[in-house]
């Protein structure tokens, strides 16, 4: 047996993790769409996959990444409602879920934190719920 390469996991688990929100119909119900990349003067509500943070999670005899990936609920709802029950719905995909990560064995999934906040630009009508999610991964056998 062949000791695997390292690489980083980060991308394709943005890509998972875009594969299993885009496939979820009854959140797909609850927003205008799902983002890498928003396009200009998107309808709210949406979600947009932002920042990751990736650190080694190695052992004796393999590779290993722990992924914390951030992704943003927008929604110009009066009120959090509508963003946090977005919020809701993204928990129950992903925390504890199954995700299938290109060339990476997923170990887990744990749901890290939410916090709401209002855009302090003048209208302030834009509701902004940043979640963070942790993601346990190793690299795939050769």
């Amino acid at each position: 047996m062949t000791t695997p390469v390292p690489g980083l996991a980060s991308l394709p688990t943005r890509d998972a993790i875009l594969a299993a929100l885009t496939t979820d119909a009854q959140l797909i119900s609850l927003v205008q769409g799902v983002f890498d990349w928003v396009p200009e003067k998107q309808p709210y509500p949406y979600i947009d996959l932002g920042e990751s943070f990736e650190v080694p999670n190695n052992a004796h005899d393999r590779y290993g990444a722990q992924v914390l990936q951030t992704l943003h609920v927008w929604s110009k709802y009066r009120g959090y409602a509508q963003a946090v029950t977005i919020a809701q719905r993204i928990i129950l995909v992903l925390d504890h879920a199954p995700l299938v990560i290109d060339g990476h064995v997923h170990k887990w999934t744990r749901f890290v934190s939410m916090q709401t906040l209002t855009d302090p630009e003048p209208p302030g009508d834009i509701r902004h719920v940043p979640m963070t999610f942790r993601i346990g991964t190793e690299v795939a056998p050769a």
